[in-house]
């Protein structure tokens, strides 16, 4: 596989991985967005939302460099 080709994968696990980590966070947005009787919490937006694309990210990649480790020990 050519360096064009791996940087590419790499590319495209990232963004899938920030997909998925946003896919994860708005599952129950509202709930921890709207609290009973408060306003809006904005700091679900600051804080957890770029700490969870982050977190997809992050995972994504280590998941694509473990395989090809033990794709490389083959």
């Amino acid at each position: 596989m050519g360096q064009r080709m791996q940087a590419a994968g790499g590319c495209l696990i990232a963004v899938v991985g920030a997909g998925a980590g946003l896919a994860v966070w708005t599952i129950g947005l509202q709930g921890r967005f709207r609290r009973f009787e408060q306003g809006p919490d904005w700091s679900v937006v600051y804080a957890e939302l770029p700490l969870m694309v982050l977190g997809g990210v992050a995972a994504a990649l280590g998941l694509w460099a473990l395989g090809r480790r033990v794709r490389a020990r083959r």
